[in-house]
């Protein structure tokens, strides 16, 4: 029997992405803009905590069961800053490339140049689930000064991977999907549920 589950985004590519996963273990995912749904507020400190905003608010629009993540890039030095604020770090409206340059001016003075990306995964079976699923994942890499790459979006012309000696810029989508902190998290998800 298929369930029907509701991705709290409007992002197409993490629709197909969680999509692939979760529907051989019986899940058909939709997008919250299919019912109408708008974005949820995310004023919580924590990723999971605007995960769970999210997924509530999305289960209680539609009356389905709700999927929603929260990620963005943590970096040691600036004390896990940019965090939760990271789509939004330099300010409205939302964009990369200043994103990008204030990272590299905060992190500047700082020898210390250690980060990870981190997701958090929440599924309410209902609105008012009392015990939500939640799978986290998390990349640790370095930010560089100056970006490298053409793929990705968000920090990864700056996020390093040592092991790999590139960035998440000069990856295959295939090897993102396979390495990131997403995919960990989503791969954790499917387990939990299977």
């Amino acid at each position: 029997m298929t369930r029907q589950l509701i991705l709290a985004s409007n992002n197409a590519g993490k629709l197909k992405e969680f999509g692939e996963l979760l529907q051989p273990i019986g899940f058909q995912l939709h997008a919250q803009s299919e019912f109408d749904v708008p974005e949820a507020d995310e004023p919580y400190l924590t990723f999971v905590e605007n995960a769970l905003a999210k997924a509530r608010h999305a289960a209680r629009l539609t009356g389905l069961a709700a999927l929603a993540d929260d990620s963005g890039i943590c970096v040691n030095a600036l004390g896990g800053a940019p965090g939760v604020l990271s789509a939004r770090f330099a300010g409205e409206p939302k964009s990369d490339t200043r994103n990008n340059q204030k990272l590299i001016a905060e992190l500047a003075p700082h020898a210390d140049k250690s980060a990870y990306y981190y997701c958090a995964l929440v599924l309410v079976r209902h609105a008012d689930d009392p015990q939500p699923v939640i799978a986290e994942g998390r990349w640790n890499g370095e930010i560089i000064t100056a970006p490298r790459g053409q793929s990705g979006f968000g920090y990864d012309p700056l996020f390093w991977l040592p092991d790999l000696h590139r960035t998440v810029a000069e990856l295959s989508a295939d090897e993102k999907n396979r390495l990131s902190h997403r995919g960990q998290a989503l791969r954790a998800l499917v387990e939990k549920l299977q």
